[in-house]
């Protein structure tokens, strides 16, 4: 997902890595930081893939900068990644929520509205954090714990789920 937030900032505009790791550290939130030791790989990976251009500029200081954008490629691709989302790009929360914060980049809202759909059907499947029976396969509801925890998880996603699904189905028409 560092990727495609990064193709994603890029695609709204040149920028340094300074300020792209601080706009992917507000996307992704305070539990997931992104350091430099993982950023800037996956910056050298886009770059030497032909997705990234990377031009040095004088600093404020002594320091020169590096600039970087988006190529032709590279906007190709990240419209790629948008329109294809799936699997753990539509299950995962944090990985959901960086396809969502850009899909408005694919210019297509029959895409972007197919993508919402994998997302709908996914939060319509019974779910849980937690299974019981033999087999482990019945899901247990906030009102089949006891512990107050594990109520207070399922209640909040719950609760989220269906404020997600509500606004999908706004979205969508349906």
């Amino acid at each position: 997902m560092l990727e495609l937030a990064i193709l994603g900032f890029l695609a709204e505009g040149p920028l340094h890595g300074y300020q792209l790791r601080h706009r992917i550290a507000h996307l992704s939130g305070h539990a997931r930081p992104v350091s430099d030791g993982s950023l800037y790989p996956a910056i050298n990976r886009l770059v030497a893939a032909g997705l990234l251009d990377r031009r040095t500029e004088p600093g404020a200081s002594a320091a020169q900068r590096h600039t970087l954008s988006l190529t032709g490629a590279g906007h190709g691709e990240l419209l790629r990644r948008l329109r294809d989302a799936e699997g753990l790009d539509i299950s995962d929360s944090t990985r959901y929520f960086t396809v969502l914060a850009f899909l408005s980049h694919l210019p297509d809202t029959a895409d972007q509205h197919r993508v919402l759909r994998r997302r709908l059907e996914f939060l319509e499947r019974p779910a849980s954090f937690f299974y019981a029976g033999d087999a482990g396969d019945r899901p247990v509801g906030a009102e089949d714990t006891e512990d107050p925890y594990r109520r207070g998880m399922l209640t909040i996603a719950r609760a989220t789920s269906r404020a997600e699904r509500s606004w999908l189905r706004e979205v969508l028409d349906c």
